[in-house]
């Protein structure tokens, strides 16, 4: 019987030529984190444009009320826009941290594949 229970305390690990399970986790925890981080770089620079856009349209409508009325339209759907970015890293990011996953949004990996070395 103390046989049966040593038998059973032993920790057995995956280890070895190959199998490297821990590792190939944290790498595609690395690949979704990018990949999210990009997106969201991506998302906040063209919301960021489109503001930009709409407000050179309202400048230029020259009293137009159409021109002026797209204008309004493109701005308020820019900085909704905007908004739900930063919300949904805010509250994506909250989520990670209470499942003790850390930062999931690693902008250094983004600001390193962004680089053209």
């Amino acid at each position: 019987m103390d046989q049966v229970n040593r038998l059973l305390a032993k920790t057995y690990t995956l280890e070895g030529p190959g199998l490297q399970v821990a590792d190939s986790t944290n790498q595609v925890e690395k690949v979704i984190s990018t990949v999210i981080g990009f997106l969201s770089v991506v998302a906040v620079i063209f919301f960021v444009i489109q503001i930009i856009l709409a407000g050179y349209g309202f400048i230029s409508a020259s009293g137009d009320e159409k021109k002026i009325e797209v204008a309004r339209k493109k701005i308020t759907e820019g900085v909704i826009g905007l908004t739900v970015v930063i919300v949904a890293l805010g509250l994506g990011s909250f989520i990670a941290s209470l499942l003790g996953l850390g930062s999931i949004f690693d902008l250094n990996s983004v600001t390193n594949l962004l680089k053209f070395n």
